[in-house]
């Protein structure tokens, strides 16, 4: 798992620098919260307001992304008004925040932006019942989210805009069809239903945290879209919380909430969110664990009973995830990978394209945005594939062909990025034996998603000379391998799909 995480490719050091920005906009977001005199719940509000404000927003635009994060306190605030003004109001309060998550989760089918709001509205409702907050708290909450929004906005696009444009987020596209027939809409029914089952019983094991139990289900359904998918999320979120509660016993409970080393602390586990989330869902919930443990250091009310809650509702929540996905409007996962991988594949295609383009000496063709769309796309395979996968998975024929898949898809993707790096050398030019190769990866990726014979990969290339020529054909070739491979495990009998229904 280490290996998974510091070892995985990251093209452009974009998770590199989507991390190290993260850090630097929520901790301005608090200072400015500390210098408008809030206290520490409206500066905790700030800081939680910047961090989604920084991680959530995905359009593929820079401009989209300006106007998402604007809309971002017009969403969160009302929802911020409602729960605080209901704190006192269980019943209204319950049913108020089980329709957040509803609709939280159907935005979903009006692409990134949706995402982003539905997203930002929960976690608002969230930190309401984490801080407890009132009626009376409610001007300086608002205010906190609105500085911190800003502050957040003033790094990202300014400070440090290093987005020109990033590829579309790999958010799932509803089948045709109305009412039921769209995932998201069953998506939302399942989240209500698996929210209301953690609220339930989470209350039944705290009166004070339950709001723990809505979260990890809320969390185990986001990027999700089958029912495989989400129940080995459900897995990898207790885990990672067992992980980091452990971690959190080494690293936080010394501290006894001291607030400098605890910020620095709060500072790494930022820079841990945001570095791992594209790699492993589970490292990600570990840093989110140590976390959360910080923040309850800071706030005074860290114990050994609070850990042990805070698995006991992790656990609550994702168990109420799971008994959703099996029982509520479920959705399979054949299609689902299905579609990820043709995806992937004419990607693959238009990275090809995008970077003989370059070689050809078009001054605007650029493959690197389509790299990181690239690796995307592969992030969502193999979330989709996850349950095949899964040590636990008895049928072994399915997983050894999954893995050969993501094995021959991981090929491509390394074919690309040498492709895209040789691209970029300036002294690199167009030769018709790369026109030639590319036309024969385009009709590889026809083979594959259109169902047409497949093209036999011809002879690897003589690369001894040391020109940029010979190293793009030498990955073009590769690249000619890898999908031809990719014909067997995809291709097997209709009875038996990749990924089982």
């Amino acid at each position: 798992m280490l290996k998974r995480v510091f070892a995985a490719p990251d093209p452009g050091r974009v998770r590199l620098r989507f991390a190290a920005r993260a850090v630097l906009g929520i901790g301005l977001a608090v200072v400015v919260c500390g210098l408008a005199g809030h206290s520490l719940p409206g500066a905790v509000t700030g800081g939680l307001a910047a961090l989604l404000a920084l991680f959530t927003v995905t359009d593929p635009t820079v401009r989209g992304q300006a106007v998402t994060t604007a809309l971002l306190p017009v969403v969160g605030i009302p929802v911020l008004a409602a729960a605080a003004e209901l704190h006192d109001h269980a019943v209204a309060r319950d049913l108020a925040f089980l329709a957040v998550v509803g609709a939280g989760v159907y935005a979903r089918r009006w692409g990134p932006r949706g995402h982003s709001l539905g997203v930002f509205a929960f976690m608002t409702f969230f930190v309401a019942q984490f801080l407890h907050a009132t009626g009376g708290q409610l001007p300086e909450l608002s205010a906190a989210v609105v500085l911190s929004v800003l502050s957040a906005a003033a790094v990202r696009f300014g400070l440090w805009c290093y987005e020109r444009r990033l590829p579309p987020a790999a958010a799932p596209a509803p089948p045709a069809g109305g009412a039921l027939a769209r995932v998201t809409t069953r998506q939302a029914v399942q989240a209500a239903s698996g929210a209301a089952f953690a609220l339930v019983v989470g209350q039944m094991v705290s009166g004070q945290r339950w709001y723990w139990a809505v979260g990890a289900t809320w969390w185990v359904f986001v990027n999700t879209v089958s029912r495989g998918e989400t129940l080995v999320r459900g897995f990898r979120r207790v885990l990672g919380t067992v992980l980091g509660l452990g971690l959190g016993a080494l690293l936080v409970v010394p501290l006894h909430g001291a607030v400098l080393p605890t910020l620095a602390l709060v500072a790494v586990s930022v820079f841990g969110i945001f570095y791992t989330a594209a790699v492993s869902y589970t490292w990600m919930m570990l840093w989110v664990t140590l976390l959360a443990e910080s923040l309850y250091g800071l706030l005074g009310v860290l114990t050994p009973g609070l850990v042990a809650l805070r698995l006991g509702e992790t656990a609550v929540g994702a168990l109420g995830a799971g008994l959703a996905v099996l029982f509520v409007l479920p959705v399979t996962t054949h299609s689902v990978t299905d579609a990820w991988i043709q995806r992937a594949l004419r990607c693959v295609h238009v990275c090809t394209a995008e970077a003989a383009a370059r070689l050809a000496g078009v001054a605007d063709a650029d493959p690197t945005p389509r790299v990181a769309e690239l690796e995307q796309l592969l992030g969502r395979v193999r979330l989709s594939v996850a349950p095949l996968v899964h040590p636990l998975n008895p049928m072994l024929g399915r997983k050894r062909r999954a893995r050969q898949v993501l094995a021959l898809l991981d090929d491509c993707a390394r074919e690309i990025r040498g492709l895209v790096a040789v691209a970029a050398d300036p002294e690199a030019s167009h030769d018709a034996r790369l026109a030639a190769a590319c036309w024969r990866v385009e009709a590889a990726v026809e083979a594959l998603t259109g169902g047409t014979e497949p093209v036999t990969a011809t002879p690897a290339a003589d690369t001894a000379r040391p020109t940029a020529e010979a190293g793009a054909l030498a990955h073009l070739h590769g690249l000619e391998r890898a999908l031809a491979d990719l014909a067997a495990p995809l291709r097997a009998p209709s009875g038996s799909p990749l990924v089982g229904a």
